[in-house]
């Protein structure tokens, strides 16, 4: 004990006496453990979100999104509503399309529809904006929401179009921040809607509203899709007459007129089809394919979207990137230990005289061997801790900086510090075996 402690004061003075140095050698440790360190924390964070993605957006659902066709030219001998551009008429989407799929498709599990509109909601005096939008139960289910207080709609509220409404906890905080929500009234387009329910919080990313289609549940309001259809408005009631004169009044104006039988035709905005089992999703897209395609004259007016394939593709996606920052830290960590042992065969060239004079007053090559090795694994240790609070503190500003989740974890602190002291170990071991290796008598002779 007496000798290892020795050999280990020499080293650490060593080190002392050419601390800038040391400090230069250990920056390749220091980049390469915060590199791992920042690197696994955005790989667990990049998990996590993917994870929260797919529990939002609910397994095995295909989403169905009306796609709106502008209407420019309308075909005289037609006395159907609906027109394309081609010639050809499609009806849009409707709640027709999801009782066809819903009795032709077999392994579906429901089949929900919504219709949107960005309205504003007035109570007490208070107005907030946001979206309205016309569901069934379903739809919760769908999206895996939990009611926060209150309760759902009831089979007699959806059936008979019951002027209620459940709300998010975004429109609660500023329609009712003070009040007690359930039983209170909210008017929306002219219309008095009674409160039933109010929506669990649930923070969504501008990313996944875009990408995934996945609702910011917190600033809307929803209702029975019947009580939307009937109360509000139904754009599957527009009429041939309707349209000509849309289309005279755009011809008038040179295209300049958006008119609202224009803008959209159809009578839902999305259908979200929920499948029993996963591995029918494939199966289903291709059926849901063909039935619309024969439902809607062969006009493309919709789109079919998988959500959680889009997820699985971008978790593989992100997996491959999260492998290239691997192998750059892993690098980073590779060039640190090389670093590491140019410095010592430097320090031994340096020191061949002190070699020397401890051999040659009994110093063992056991000795001079864990003296060197001890300073390379010093280095490197020390760069390691210096290493973690770095990588840390990238993981945070990251986070906070580019809006991106980092998650650290013990493991790969852990991970990250044992590598950075096995190189340091490594790639100390053939100077400090060089410098063992050495003859007394020469290396005293040594200019």
């Amino acid at each position: 004990m007496d000798r290892f402690y020795f050999n280990f004061k020499i080293a650490l003075e060593a080190l002392i006496a050419n601390r800038f140095r040391a400090i230069l050698t250990s920056l390749g440790i220091i980049f390469g453990v915060a590199a791992v360190i920042s690197m696994l924390a955005i790989g667990a964070g990049t998990e996590r979100e993917i994870l929260e993605q797919i529990k939002q957006i609910g397994s095995n659902n295909i989403i169905i999104k009306a796609v709106v066709i502008k209407k420019r030219a309308i075909v005289e001998e037609s006395e159907t509503a609906k027109a394309s551009t081609s010639g050809r008429y499609s009806a849009g989407l409707s709640l027709a399309d999801a009782k066809n799929i819903l009795e032709t498709l077999p392994g579906v599990n429901y089949v929900s529809p919504e219709i949107e509109t960005e309205s504003s909601f007035y109570s007490s005096g208070l107005r907030t904006q946001g979206k309205l939008i016309g569901t069934t139960n379903k739809y919760f289910e769908s999206n895996n929401l939990k009611s926060a207080e209150g309760y759902f709609f009831s089979d007699g509220q959806m059936n008979h179009a019951s002027a209620v409404c459940i709300i998010g906890k975004g429109i609660k905080a500023k329609l009712f921040a003070k009040t007690e929500p359930i039983g209170q009234k909210i008017k929306c387009n002219g219309e008095w809607l009674t409160v039933v329910g109010v929506l669990e919080n649930r923070d969504v990313s501008q990313t996944s509203t875009q990408k995934f289609s996945i609702r910011n549940v917190n600033t809307e309001v929803y209702i029975p899709v019947k009580t939307m259809l009937m109360r509000f408005y139904n754009r599957s009631n527009v009429t041939v007459a309707d349209i000509k004169r849309a289309s005279a009044e755009d011809e008038e104006d040179g295209g300049s007129t958006k008119n609202p039988i224009d803008e959209n035709y159809h009578q839902l905005d999305r259908l979200v089809v929920n499948m029993h089992e996963s591995k029918d999703i494939t199966g289903g897209v291709e059926v849901i394919q063909s039935i619309l395609q024969r439902r809607h004259n062969e006009v493309d007016d919709y789109e079919i979207v998988v959500p959680e394939l889009l997820l699985k593709q971008e978790q593989r996606t992100r997996k491959l990137f999260n492998i290239v920052l691997a192998i750059i830290a892993g690098i980073s960590l590779l060039v640190g230990g090389i670093g590491i042992m140019n410095i010592m065969l430097a320090s031994v060239l340096e020191r061949t005289k002190e070699i020397g004079l401890r051999m040659s007053i009994g110093a063992r090559r056991q000795d001079i061997v864990f003296q060197f090795i001890a300073e390379a694994v010093l280095i490197s240790l020390s760069g390691g801790f210096v290493g973690i609070i770095v990588g840390v503190t990238i993981s945070v500003l990251i986070e906070k900086l580019a809006d991106i989740q980092t998650i650290i974890s013990l493991a790969s602190v852990l991970v990250s510090f044992i590598v950075s002291v096995s190189v340091g170990l490594l790639f100390g071991i053939f100077p400090a075996r060089r410098a063992a290796k050495q003859s007394p008598m020469e290396s005293l002779r040594y200019e």
